[in-house]
């Protein structure tokens, strides 16, 4: 991000900037190892894919009730509540191989298995942010706050990678080199949460009372209904849940291919190494992240809709071909060319949703979509564990995922490419 457009942010905005920075450095610290960890700690294939579900389900279920409360108990006490959560989940991970407790903190903690955004943080900081810049700047500021939490990822990766490799070399033993990288993880809750704190009230959908508490919304008449509706959308509803059935399909073709999941298949396929791990991971998020910038400037030209079809169609058939590669460095190339498209549908997809709804049904829109993202990637992964089990099928999850994600890719074009934000009217 420029230097003038850093200072066109309010201190709110920095902060969330911020706290994104934080939030998917620890992801990535996380993500290249987990999988490995839990190897380590005594759980099988199945088992682990299983434990990937729940946390993606446990995730969902809390982002749910978190995202669509947020504006009425405040947004800044539900992200450090998030925060609190973060903490929670790394905790008991680190202390215990027992798969009973692992499930307790899977279903109600937050761990991000794919080193990208899970939890209630994506759709208030969202909301927050669409209400304290002008709408001109919307796809823009989201490119730059992708590309932040990429870079942040990218760093993430490595240094996770780079920590566990440096503590097997200094003699510690697999387990205790994943375990280090794991209570990192948690202690990058108990940062987060303090940097929320300083958020203002600001960054608040509705006035706050004396009391600190945040007054309810004034009822109001939408179209004939009067109040919010359900899950605080109204006249959006339809718009709202015919995306959130598409994003769903996209992150369950994801799903399969999680970047902790893709991180074990490299090692398991080709014998890569943690440290090896981190820095290919480091490459991948740092192209995605460029890629995301890209997009604010292609969908000036083309339009939001065009952009997320158009770039990630060739993504998704590259991510098919990763599989067939016969080589390590062959595989990397392929993976790294498939980053860089891989992320230009992330802040159009997220200014197109902003951008569709009315202006007090964004937290809520940005909520249920997410939360439907989350469930749809939720599930696949209870199925890549058995494939990843039988090397004749650990391929598979890549060519399941890109098929899928080009289906939704041609749905979504043929849905929504006539219904268009305000910016593009005249386009």
């Amino acid at each position: 991000m420029s230097l003038q457009h850093w200072r066109e942010l309010t201190p709110d905005g920095r902060l969330l900037f911020s706290t994104r920075i934080a939030r998917l450095f620890a992801y990535g610290f996380l993500s290249v190892v987990l999988v490995l960890y839990l190897a380590e700690a005594g759980l099988t294939e199945p088992q682990i894919g299983a434990l990937l579900t729940l946390t993606l389900i446990g995730d969902t279920l809390i982002s749910l009730w978190i995202t669509t409360t947020a504006d009425r108990v405040g947004r800044k006490r539900m992200l450090i509540a998030g925060a609190g959560l973060m903490l929670f989940a790394g905790g008991l991970f680190a202390v215990t191989r027992n798969f009973g407790l692992l499930l307790v903190a899977a279903i109600v903690g937050v761990i991000s298995p794919s080193g990208n955004e899970v939890g209630p943080f994506l759709a208030i900081e969202q909301a927050a942010l669409t209400q304290i810049i002008l709408s001109g700047q919307r796809t823009r500021i989201f490119a730059w706050y992708n590309l932040v939490g990429s870079l942040a990822t990218a760093l993430g990766a490595l240094a996770g990678g780079g920590l566990a490799q440096s503590l097997r070399s200094a003699g510690a033993s697999p387990l205790d080199s994943y375990r280090a990288v794991v209570v990192g993880y948690a202690i990058m809750g108990l940062v987060l949460g303090a940097m929320f704190t300083r958020l203002s009230l600001a960054v608040e959908a509705t006035p706050l009372s004396s009391s600190g508490r945040a007054r309810p919304p004034q009822r109001r008449e939408v179209d004939g209904a009067g109040g919010e509706g359900r899950l605080g959308l109204h006249r959006s509803r339809g718009v709202v849940f015919k995306l959130s059935a598409l994003f769903a399909m996209d992150a369950f073709g994801g799903g399969f291919v999680v970047q902790s999941l893709v991180a074990y298949w490299f090692h398991r396929r080709f014998g890569v190494e943690p440290a090896v791990l981190g820095g290919i991971f480091f490459g991948a998020n740092l192209l995605a992240g460029l890629s995301a910038l890209a997009a604010a400037r292609v969908a000036a030209r083309i339009g939001l809709i065009n952009t997320m079809v158009f770039s990630h169609i060739p993504s998704n058939i590259l991510l098919m071909l990763v599989p067939l590669m016969p080589s390590l460095p062959l595989a990397i190339a392929v993976l790294l060319l498939r980053f860089s498209l891989s992320q230009m549908d992330v802040p159009t997809r997220q200014s197109y949703t902003m951008a569709v709804v009315a202006p007090d049904e964004r937290s809520a829109a940005a909520g249920v979509t997410g939360v439907a993202r989350t469930l749809g990637a939720s599930l696949a992964p209870i199925f890549t564990g058995p494939l990843l089990a039988h090397p004749a099928l650990m391929g598979v999850p890549f060519l399941l995922s890109g098929g899928l994600k080009i289906i939704y890719d041609l749905t979504l074009y043929r849905e929504f490419r006539a219904l268009r934000p305000p910016e593009e009217r005249g386009l």
